[in-house]
């Protein structure tokens, strides 16, 4: 009886090499442009300093807050502070102090002499704005 040796598939090999060439080509695609490839890295990086720069704007201002917690602590007062808040709680000068008056409107220091302003607009921008 006679054998037949059967002859291996010439696609095989053929088949394999190529997935095999197809994959090194997407994981060299991937390291070169991909999210974390080389030309994402300038970004990268950039969102790092964006994120930096940002995280210490934060810590600077966490370190404010903490400041003017520790001025206000009951142990440690500040007199200055105790005396300017009450001050701006009360709606009261020192003798002593120099009073600006500014127009609520625009902003801008009233000028000029106060005999000049009639009473009545003197009164409705102190009511206007509360905190003088």
């Amino acid at each position: 009886m006679p054998t037949r040796l059967k002859r291996p598939p010439f696609w095989r090999p053929l088949a394999l090499s190529g997935m095999l060439l197809a994959f090194q080509a997407y994981l060299g695609f991937s390291a070169i442009s991909g999210q974390f490839g080389i030309e994402s890295r300038e970004q990268i990086h950039a969102d790092i300093q964006v994120l930096k720069d940002r995280s210490a704007s934060l810590q600077a201002e966490i370190d404010a807050f903490k400041h003017r917690a520790t001025l206000m602590n009951p142990r440690h007062l500040d007199p200055d502070i105790v005396t300017e808040r009450a001050r701006a709680l009360l709606n009261m000068a020192h003798a002593n102090d120099t009073l600006v008056m500014v127009d609520p409107v625009s902003g801008k220091p009233i000028s000029g002499k106060f005999q000049e302003l009639i009473d009545s607009e003197l009164i409705s921008i102190i009511q206007a704005d509360s905190t003088l």
